[in-house]
């Protein structure tokens, strides 16, 4: 069993989903947590409240994670109650909408860049300073299967995006080791969230589970399962590293 009692854990897009089930499993195993939500912080006052509810500490910090100003002021607010992030989990991210290249205009594009990509880059670096004051700090990325395999229709700018979360997880991997941060990732499949309820129609959805070796969705802790293990004294030899989490839909 893992046990991360005394760390400090930021989840960004904790909300809702995977973050949701990551902020609140880390809280079981010990964990103080920042929460973060943007447009829907009903429901991250709600993730809240689960994990004092399991006698751990919890921080609610609301922001664009695609936006500098706001990025370094939720960093702020977290240095005035702690004075280290042990791990960081870049979690946030959406799809926004489905649109084939004709119809994807140059706004849709930077608007999924910057809530999956940019972010990464950004969230990181601010909290470079609070990594840097833990012990063993560990930054873990959400990619997507869809960085591999190019995504569903109408997704070439998620996929691209998450193609660049792969590529920033190595780079960021290399560029922080001296500090003695490790930087890893994990990628789901199909994973049952309001992602899908939202972006997938139905048919679709059916005929993507037939290429599922499993034959399901994974669940939302079935993904943090792999997160808990990065961010573990397990993983403290593993740098670069992207973990597949699809039920056998995409094998190397």
């Amino acid at each position: 069993m893992y046990t991360f009692a005394g760390k400090v854990v930021w989840v960004t897009g904790s909300s809702t989903g995977i973050g949701r089930a990551a902020a609140v499993e880390f809280a079981r195993h010990g964990a103080d947590v920042i929460v973060h939500g943007n447009s829907n912080m009903q429901q991250a006052e709600e993730v809240a409240a689960e994990i004092t509810a399991l006698g751990r500490k919890a921080m609610l910090v609301a922001g664009d994670v695609g936006s500098r100003p706001e990025v370094e002021r939720m960093v702020a607010e977290i240095r005035g109650s702690w004075d280290r992030i042990d791990i960081l989990m870049n979690n946030a991210g959406a799809l926004i909408k489905r649109a084939r290249l004709g119809d994807l205009d140059e706004e849709l594009w930077d608007e999924v860049m910057n809530v999956n990509l940019k972010s990464v880059y950004l969230v990181t670096k601010a909290a470079l300073p609070l990594l840097r004051n833990s012990s063993a700090g560990k930054v873990i990325n959400v990619t997507s299967i869809a960085a591999r395999n190019g995504g569903g229709f109408g997704s070439a700018a998620y996929a691209a995006s998450k193609g660049g979360v792969s590529t920033l997880t190595r780079g960021l991997a290399k560029d922080l080791i001296e500090y003695g941060i490790t930087v890893n990732a994990i990628s789901p499949g199909v994973i049952a969230t309001p992602f899908h309820d939202r972006f997938t129609p139905p048919e679709i959805r059916s005929k993507t589970l037939a290429t599922i070796p499993m034959g399901r969705e994974g669940t939302p802790r079935e993904s943090v399962g792999a997160a808990l293990f990065l961010a573990s004294d397990f993983a403290n030899y593993i740098t670069g590293e992207i973990i597949e989490v699809n039920g056998g839909q995409l094998m190397d």
